[in-house]
């Protein structure tokens, strides 16, 4: 309706009242007359300069015409012998503001993603000598000639911007008429209109159906009687069909050209014929001799009859409702032609022609029914999904959102919002150069961004949509500074102008949302200016910095006045970055205000702004000694180097800056000290604090983003980039990665899924300029600028060969399909073949000009048909293309391209294979054409002209075939493969520079491109469904429709699926025979329809379905043991039911029926693999049924999972009496993450319990002592405790059914055990007392849904009921109702429950028994869901998680989903729900109108005000109904957007809460993560302090360390110091996906070696030793805990580390892998000195090494070192590193059965048992050198001590069970062993005797004696526990 009024037209310049300019503006010579031949005003507009000569509509630039109208009609006359120019500024429906301008200035159209350049020929008058000679010329553009007509140009927006952009028209901005030209009008309109038609021709033709109208009289110019339109005036239509040169211009094509009856009437009448000139024919010498021969033979043979080529008779008409106003659609026809290829297109025709041959005298008669166009979908068929880049034109501009949630930077042309939580991005996409500044609003708004260049524009975008509000064109190029006022009203931009001068523009932003963004002002000026910042206290208040200045700027009255400030001594200098006071330490009076001023020089200027001085200079110095902590500050006349600062930003309480010596550093506002610094690789260009102070972004010159966390000091980088241009990548299919080569000289891979850099190798020699990634292996070829090719091991990070064969840039490389070979090439025309499958590659072949010369072809030279029998490349010139076989590069054939072009010589570019299917090389050429010809003949199938309008830089097709993707112009196309369509491409925007290469990515579902940064799209294709099978058909289309299973058979160890996908994806299914009567197997396995695939399987009686999800990523597969029989597979690909009893994973390998592999896959702990096989041992008491009442188990976080366990706790064991034990437990470190509310606080008396295993630890938070309560033997799920904190409970599991669940009741004063329940079979969920503490609630976990009501008097059970419809994950007492309960669980279950103390008893819920005098009973009532909520049978409802109770009758649900829902429990109704999380909400809390919602993936505690819930409760009263059927009608809200709903605070922690108790006013509490944290949280504080830590995953190695610190390192890559005085995490390394698997330290005389300061060495009491770890990778690092850094870094195993040690002097480090191999690697060089493979083959288990002394080995050496094998191998050693000597000194084999552990035989050779086995230990004796204390699998179960020198078992120790681990006291003749049945043994080796003792909830995996030998520590997955030592 809002367009109404510019139907039919619009006349411009009477709508805007052009006479009174107040709508519009004239700038320079406009002057208006009466012009006599058109009888009206015109306007003439006259100049030399056009640009200075202009007519604007409208006002100014920020404010819109909004004309909708698609033809734009211009009715002017060009001045004579001058040019003119007109700019149309058009909006399209995406917000992108494109530019049309037209001239006869312009020589050839030019394009860009947002400037499109026509140029406009001039036609002469028809009948003078000079329009004879324009057509016979082929130039005809330039100056109008002397003799000019008026003219009406017609231009089609929405057509011009669909063919050129790909884009949709959507009104009209502005306008623009420049000079010389003289004006009478300019309109819109939708209509069609032909002034050479009367509205009586256009009824009776029946025109106006087609939206041809006569010209309106406003429109027309006057027409003499007799004469006609066209012989006085020129109609000008764009686009049109016309062929004349040059193309895309605007130009009169048909002068003589009429319409309707004056056509016909003139047909006949004679009438002046132009003279032509008649083109000589040519013929093409370029071609082969034979192709010349067979020229003349058809030129001199007799001529035939000419061929009419076929007239169509139909031709595609309009619909009725074309002439509606179309924006989302262009309708484009094309002519059918059988010369060239079937895929040959050409420009649609006009609607004149159109017109024309319906008359009755042409030849073509009219289609009569409509033919849509076809084009290219889905509309659009990609977007932008990640781009890997930061920077571009500045690295300085780095922004957080206001939230805290986002950040903000440039990369290059497009301006990318990142979610740090996800790593999502989004992007603002319209720039067409690089980005150079941005600014942000304080409320998160409006964006500011500017680009640089010639073409310099600012663009203020709306932050949350994305959308473009406005854009400023005012400065002329070199934008370099924007910024916002604290209310976003303002807008400053600081840029160049045409002189030079720094310029300085002021925008009005506040009507910036309607499109509107007016100049205040703009000053001109010679003063530098680096960065210029809008006052917070006055939005007309400015200040600037910049080389030698600092200035104070204000906007008055619409001027710009600056003055400077005085610097005094200080005027020469450069400053970098300012920043004003922050308002909370700004006064009430201006004139106190304070900003800061950084330099290069390392100066702080604090400048007073009313007094323009400073009061203060501090100058920053760099910290001389690196041993201290900090950095110094001094006075800025003290002499020595300063830091030289970049940037700077301040909050209330601190100031960060960056620096070029690459430290960012965090200062109080004094500057007296520093509070934080982190160093980083390259110099710190921009530095902010997020809006809450905790944390702080960092950007740097070589491209990276990280964000530092202050509290927790710790720094996560969020972005890696390059900072030069991106000159090729490869991607590897199996592995995920993508390598990446660039200008910066770098070689670097990531990670394919999430982007993120896992190696960087750089070449500071050469430059790398080609990659390419092995098919099959982690191994890499890359090729360089000087003609060198190098293999890489990527995973090994090793060099395999090299080679120079090539003597110029390699222009080529790539890999075989199968990878047996590696081709390359070079820019001198050599090529060169190597043999991949040898680690030296050597040479096969190398031909010399067989490629064409030149770098243009890189680096895409080479290429390999999928097949890999053919090699195709551009050569031996650039004029042909050779097809080549790929064995010895033999020529195949040869096509010729140098004629393809009939004006010029064209050459070819660009070369590519198409899949086999279609088998085509696909050319693109220099003349912008793209050919295919077929690859085994080289026959033209298909020729396109103009796919871009330069050159194609890149070119890639899909592995479907279905779309084929080009690069250039700075854009790329995607094409339909075919070319049948009427719109073959679009075009997408994005890259500021040239492409240098694209690719599909393995899946078929996204594009990788490369240019200046990485760019990855996601193709919005729709999955192909499965065709039908139909007929007969072949083996290969059997294959393409059916996807067959692959069925892995593990043995105990976990399977990793690799990521397998093609394109298009198609479900699986069972294989099938090709048969038309099986098309029903497609779709279900039961032969059933598609609605059954929800349905499960039919089930055998007492089977229970276990389904196993196989993710898409390859991840980790979860599986079970069943057998190999009656394998069904279901049409979901990755989920498969499996009946029997034999342990399968799946995958999408193909494989044939019946073809199952069995695979075992070996971990990287040697402990893990013995561990992982006692799993698979079938126990009886498993082979139990399960109950009828048992569910599937749940997938949501809130439900308790036991932790998978090998062994109970032992039978047969033997514990000494309390006082006669020789060890106490003393500290506890860790808590029991994996369970579910194991922790309770009682805020009055400071109470404070929690879960460590099985044991509860009870804690004084002030003191720290520790108190323990021992009983359970399965690790602690939940408690509760009483509310007069009298009473604490504690639940545990069963193991394997062995014995039952566990509810222990203890005394929280005497700390002993009153009674334990054991009514439960399986878990126990949830706990819960009463409000009155007279009852106690246990719940069971999903295997037994129980409900059971305890009488607390005396722990008798008073009531049960089993009627629970859905696994129950919370339970909650009603606090305000007396013995009332809510439970809630799976599928949305919300049940309210009443015990009743009566004698009644409900008939549908059963009783459980009495208590005392009172008979009890339960009644439960499930409460109805929303029905926006209750889900489907196809999709169920959410699970509810969490609940909580705020005030009477309000109940509080939270839900898998992220909802939380508002129940009313008076009526037991849903009232309201809102969006509290994106993910599970995993704890509820509740009190005064407060409600605390934990968050699963957000790991956020989010802090809410619901004080207007209850208002929201009471207006639903009115809504009952109430009906008979019990069900109301309500006014349901479920938005939560009420003025009582809010989010008062949010707070981060390092993982899902499982866990959170809380005081009575919500102010402080203590909640537990799954990350092994117990944090305290203050929320009027708003901070969060660790109470206790621990490792989430398991342990694999411990250390004791000097000054009383521990070390660990665990599974999640973390090597942690601990204090063992307070128990306290000290210190963390961490490092990503890998695993420490082993630690040792360093003797403590290596580090007086290793250090030559004095100082540090006389104090030794302060340095601890180094510490080494190893890890998953191969690799092994070094840490110098003293310096809280890692020194060093090497790989010497392409393995798992699995035993790490130092030699006994500290000079070298010994390590051994999975592999057998041990490494000797120096600590100071980080080379691997000596490799010993005695050991190859089985893993190494165990290292220990000592000083030799004086015992007598048979060879002098100051060490001895042991290594011990899986296969119960143990070397002795002796060595000398300082003389590299070492020699073995003895062999040690230990005899054992021929049968496992189980009773199971041992199969001949089958190295893999050795895994299954218990593992190999070995410990030098530390009072007897020549004693080996040795344990492992042998003929007994004993500990043995062998004698080096005599070379025999002296005496051994028998045990109850085989040993895990195994250490020896460095002061006793004590032995601790620990073992898989959870016992730790302390052993007397001189007595033999030993005691037992319990405590951990799992199998003791390590043990290690403190080196006092007071102190025992022991380990159980991620428990740490420490004990005393009695004895």
């Amino acid at each position: 309706m809002d367009n109404l009024w510019q139907s039919p037209f619009v006349n411009v310049f009477k709508y805007f009242n052009l006479p009174s300019w107040k709508k519009a503006t004239k700038e320079g010579d406009v002057s208006s007359h009466m012009d006599k031949s058109v009888k009206g005003t015109v306007y003439k507009i006259n100049g030399c300069v056009p640009a200075s000569n202009y007519i604007l509509l409208p006002k100014t630039n920020s404010q819109s015409l909004g004309l909708t109208g698609r033809y734009f009609y211009l009715l002017f006359k060009p001045t004579p012998s001058k040019h003119f120019v007109v700019h149309l500024d058009v909006a399209t429906t995406d917000n992108l503001i494109i530019r049309v301008s037209f001239s006869n200035l312009f020589k050839s159209f030019k394009s860009t993603s947002t400037w499109l350049q026509f140029p406009f020929v001039c036609s002469p008058s028809p009948g003078y000598t000079p329009s004879y000679a324009a057509e016979a010329s082929r130039d005809q553009s330039g100056p109008a000639p002397m003799v000019t007509r008026w003219t009406v140009l017609c231009l089609d927006l929405q057509h011009t911007l669909s063919m050129y952009l790909n884009r949709r028209f959507h009104y009209i901005k502005s306008i623009r008429l420049c000079a010389n030209m003289t004006v009478k009008n300019v309109f819109t309109s939708d209509t069609l209109y032909d002034p050479g038609l009367t509205m009586a021709d256009a009824k009776l033709e029946g025109l106006m159906s087609q939206g041809i109208c006569p010209l309106p009289r406003d429109m027309s110019y006057p027409v003499n009687k007799g004469e006609s339109w066209h012989d006085s005036y020129d109609l000008i239509r764009f686009p049109s069909d016309s062929a004349k040169k040059p193309f895309d211009s605007i130009q009169v094509s048909s002068p003589r050209a009429k319409f309707g009856k004056a056509a016909t009437a003139s047909k006949n009448e004679d009438s002046a014929v132009p003279p032509k000139r008649i083109q000589p024919r040519t013929v093409d010498v370029s071609k082969c001799v034979t192709d010349r021969v067979s020229m003349i033979h058809k030129i001199t043979a007799p001529k035939q009859l000419p061929k009419h080529d076929s007239v169509t008779k139909e031709l595609p008409q309009m619909s009725s409702d074309y002439s509606c106003n179309y924006r989302d659609e262009v309708h484009v026809f094309a002519h059918p032609d059988n010369k060239k290829g079937a895929g040959l297109k050409y420009r649609p025709a006009s609607r004149r022609e159109k017109q024309s041959r319906q008359n009755p005298g042409d030849e073509v008669i009219t289609q009569e029914a409509s033919q849509p166009y076809k084009s290219l979908e889905p509309d659009p068929v990609m977007k932008l999904k990640k781009i890997v880049g930061f920077g571009g034109a500045t690295y300085q501009d780095a922004l957080w959102s206001a939230d805290g949630s986002s950040i903000v930077y440039p990369c290059h042309a497009v301006v990318v919002c990142l979610k740090i939580a996800t790593g999502q991005q989004r992007f603002f996409i319209g720039h067409t150069d690089k980005v150079s500044c941005l600014s942000l609003t304080i409320n998160g708004g409006l964006l500011a961004s500017g680009q640089t260049g010639p073409m310099s524009t600012v663009r203020v975008w709306k932050f949350s949509s994305g959308e473009c509000l406005a854009i400023g064109k005012v400065h002329v190029h070199s934008l370099a500074c924007v910024s916002f006022s604290s209310k976003g009203t303002i807008l400053c931009g600081v840029g160049k102008d045409g002189q030079g001068k720094n310029m300085v523009v002021i925008w009005n932003t506040s009507r910036v949302s309607k499109r509107e963004m007016c100049l205040v002002a703009k000053a001109h000026t010679d003063v530098d200016i680096t960065r210029i910042v809008i006052a917070p206290f006055d939005d007309y208040r400015l200040a600037s910095c910049g080389q030698d200045n600092i200035r104070i700027w204000r906007i008055k009255e619409g001027s710009l006045r600056s003055a400077p400030v005085s610097l005094g001594e200080y005027t020469s200098m450069q400053f970098t970055d300012i920043c004003f006071e922050p308002a909370a330490h700004v006064d009430t009076e201006p004139e106190s205000r304070l900003f800061y001023a950084c330099s290069k020089s390392g100066c702080i200027f604090e400048v007073d702004y009313s007094k323009l001085s400073v009061r203060h200079v501090r100058r920053l110095l760099p910290i001389k000694n690196k041993s201290d902590r900090g950095t110094k500050l001094k006075n800025a006349e003290d002499s020595g180097g300063s830091i030289s600062i970049s940037s700077m930003h301040l909050n209330e309480t601190f100031c960060v800056t960056g620096s070029d010596d690459g430290y960012l550093r965090l200062w109080p506002l004094d500057f007296a000290y520093v509070y934080l610094e982190a160093a980083h690789e390259g110099p710190v260009t921009a530095a902010r604090l997020s809006a809450n102070g905790l944390k702080i972004l960092a950007g740097t010159a070589t491209g990276n983003l990280g964000v530092l966390d202050v509290p927790s000091r710790q720094y996560s980088t969020l972005m890696r980039s390059h900072t030069g241009r991106v000159s090729c990548f490869s991607v590897d299919p199996k592995h995920q990665h993508l390598a990446t080569v660039s200008e910066d000289r770098t070689i670097r891979v990531w990670d394919l899924n999430n982007l993120q850099q896992l190696y960087d190798f750089s070449a500071t020699d050469e430059c790398p300029c080609a990659v390419a990634y092995h098919p099959k292996q982690q191994i890499l070829a890359c090729g360089f600028l000087s003609g060198a090719v190098r293999v890489i091991s990527v995973e090994g990070t090793c060099l395999l060969a090299e080679h120079r064969h090539l003597r110029g840039q390699v222009t080529g490389l790539v890999y075989s399909p199968d990878g047996s070979r590696l081709y390359s090439c070079c820019s001198l025309g050599i090529a060169a073949v190597y043999d991949a499958s040898t680690l030296d590659y050597n040479s096969l072949r190398v031909i010399a000009g067989l490629v064409a010369r030149g770098d243009k072809f890189s680096p895409q030279a080479l290429v390999v048909s999928p097949c890999g029998r053919r090699v195709a490349f551009v050569g031996p010139t650039e004029f042909t293309v050779t097809i080549a076989d790929a064995m010895g590069l033999d020529e195949l054939v040869r096509i010729d391209v140098s004629g393809l072009s009939a004006s010029s010589v064209d050459s070819a570019l660009r070369v590519t294979f198409s899949p086999t299917k279609t088998g085509h090389l696909i050319v693109t050429t220099a003349n912008n054409k793209l050919t295919k010809y077929e690859a085994n003949n080289g026959k033209l199938v298909y020729e396109g002209t103009h796919i871009h309008r330069s050159s194609c830089s890149a070119l890639s097709v899909s592995s479907c075939g279905q779309f084929l993707a080009t690069g250039g112009d700075k854009t790329i196309k995607i094409w339909d493969y075919s070319m049948n369509l009427d719109i073959n491409f679009q075009v997408f925007i994005g890259h500021s520079e040239n492409v240098s290469k694209i690719h599909f990515s393995p899946d078929g579902m996204g594009l990788i491109s490369s240019g200046e940064a990485i760019y990855l799209w996601d193709m919005l294709v729709k999955r192909a469904a499965t065709p039908p099978i139909e007929g007969r058909m072949v083996a290969d289309d059997i294959e393409q429709v059916t996807a067959c299973v692959e069925t892995i058979e593990m043995t105990g160890a976990e399977a990793v699926l690799p990521f397998k996908q093609t394109f298009p994806r198609s479900k699986a299914s069972k294989s099938i025979s090709p048969r038309s009567d099986d098309i029903d197997a497609l779709s279900s396995i039961h032969g059933g329809s598609d609605a059954d695939e929800a349905l499960p399987p039919p089930k055998r009686k007492n089977e229970r379905p276990v389904e196993i999800i196989i993710p898409s990523t390859g991840r980790d597969v979860i599986h079970s043991p069943h057998s190999r029989e009656n394998l069904s597979a279901t049409t979901d690909p990755h989920s498969i039911v499996l009946l029997d009893n034999a342990p399968k994973v799946t995958s999408n390998n193909h494989m044939g029926a019946g073809d199952f592999q069995a695979m075992v896959n070996l971990t990287d702990n040697v402990n893990k693999n013995y561990e992982e096989h006692q799993r698979t041992k079938k126990h009886p008491a498993r082979n139990h049924k399960a109950p009828p009442a048992a569910f599937n188990e749940p997938a949501v976080f809130a439900h308790f999972k036991p932790r998978e366990k090998i062994h109970c706790l032992a039978k047969r064991r033997y514990t000494a009496p309390p006082n006669q034990a020789g060890l106490n437990l003393k500290s506890v470190i860790g808590y029991n993450c994996n369970g579910r509310n194991n922790m309770v606080w009682y805020p009055d008396t400071g109470f404070f319990a929690y879960a460590a295993g099985c044991v509860i630890v009870v804690e004084d938070l002030n003191t720290g002592d520790q108190k323990y309560l021992q009983g359970h033997t399965e690790e602690v799920s939940c408690l509760a405790l009483q509310h007069d904190c009298q009473v604490l409970v504690s639940a545990s599991p069963a193991f394997q059914l062995d014995s039952p669940c566990h509810v222990f009741v203890w005394d929280t004063h005497t700390h002993v055990c009153r009674r334990v329940l054991s009514q439960h079979r399986y878990s126990v969920q949830c706990l819960a007392f009463s409000r009155d503490d007279r009852f106690l609630v246990s719940i069971g976990d999903y295997r037994e849904c129980i409900v059971v009501v305890w009488e607390t008097k005396s722990f008798q059970q008073v009531a049960s009921s089993s009627a629970v419809a859905a696994p129950v994950h919370g339970l909650l007492w009603d606090p305000y109702t007396v013995n009332e309960f809510v439970t809630v669980g799976e599928a949305g279950t919300v049940m309210f429950w009443l015990l009743g103390e009566s004698g009644r008893r409900t008939t549908d819920v059963r009783g459980g028994g009495e208590g005392g005098a009172c008979t009890y009973s339960l009644s439960v009532q499930e409460a109805e869901l929303p029905l926006e909520l209750s889900g489907s049978g196809r999709h169920p409802a959410a699970a509810f998680t969490s609940l909580a109770y705020c005030g009477d009758s309000i109940l509080f649900i939270g839900t898998e989903t992220g909802k939380v829902l508002a129940w009313d429990t008076r009526r037991n109704i849903c009232f309201m729900h809102w969006e509290a999380d994106t993910s599970e909400i995993t704890k509820l809390v509740s009190r005064h109108s407060r409600l605390m919602t934990a968050g699963h993936n957000s790991h956020a505690l989010r802090l809410w005000a619901v004080s207007g819930i209850s208002d929201m409760k009471d207006d639903c009263d009115s809504f009952n109904d109430g009906s008979s059927n019990g069900k109301t009608r309500r006014k349901y809200n479920h938005h939560g957007k009420q003025s009582g709903l809010t989010m008062e605070d949010e707070m981060i922690l390092d993982g899902a809460v499982t866990c959170a108790q809380f005081d009575d006013m919500l102010d402080m509490g203590i909640a537990g993560t799954d990350a092994g944290t117990l944090w305290y949280i203050n929320w009027a504080e708003r901070t969060s302090i660790r109470l206790v830590s621990g490792h989430k995953n398991k342990i694999n190695g411990v250390l004791f360390g000097e000054n009383n610190l521990l070390l660990s390192g665990g599974d999640d890559g973390s090597v942690r110091v601990w204090s063992m005085k307070n128990r306290e995490q000290a210190l963390q390394f961490q490092v990503l996906d890998q695993s420490c698997t082993c630690l040792a330290c360093g003797p403590e005389l290596s580090m007086s070696g290793t250090s030559g300061n004095k100082q540090y060495q006389s104090d030794q009491s302060n340095v601890l030793p180094l510490v080494v770890g190893g890890y998953s990778d191969g690799t092994v690092r070094l840490f110098n805990i003293t310096k809280v850094e890692m020194l060093l870094k090497m790989q010497p195993h392409a393995v798992t580390v699995t035993a790490i040690v130092f030699s006994a002097d500290g000079t070298m480090i010994v390590s051994g892998g999975s592999d057998g191999l041990i490494a000797v690697s120096s600590p100071t060089t980080g080379m691997t000195v000596r490799v010993i493979s005695d050991h190859k083959g089985v893993a190494i288990s165990s290292m220990d090494t000592t000083l030799t002394k004086d015992i007598d080995v048979g060879v002098t050496a100051p060490t001895l070192w042991l290594s011990c094998s899986m296969d119960r191998r143990i070397s002795v050693w002796t060595a000398d590193w300082s003389k590299d000597f070492c020699e073995l000194v003895d062999w040690l084999t230990f005899p054992a059965p021929a049968v496992m552990p189980d009773g199971s035989r041992i199969k001949k050779n089958d190295t893999s048992h050795f895994y299954q086995l218990p593992p190999t230990l070995a410990k030098f004796s530390p009072d007897d050198v020549d004693t080996i204390v040795y344990c492992g699998y042998g003929m007994d179960k004993s500990v043995h001590f062998y004698s080096i020198t005599k070379r025999k078992v002296m005496r051994s120790v028998s045990l109850t069970h085989w040993g895990l681990c195994l250490d020896v006291s460095p002061d006793s003749s004590l032995v601790s062993v620990g073992v898989g049945e959870r016992l730790l043994k302390l052993l007397d080796y001189h007595e033999g005797s030993f005691q037992d003792f319990t405590g951990h909830s799992g199998a003791v995996s390590l043990t290690r004696f403190s080196p006092s030998g007071a102190s025992l520590l022991t380990v159980s997955h991620n428990e740490m526990f420490i004990w005393e030592l009695m004895l």
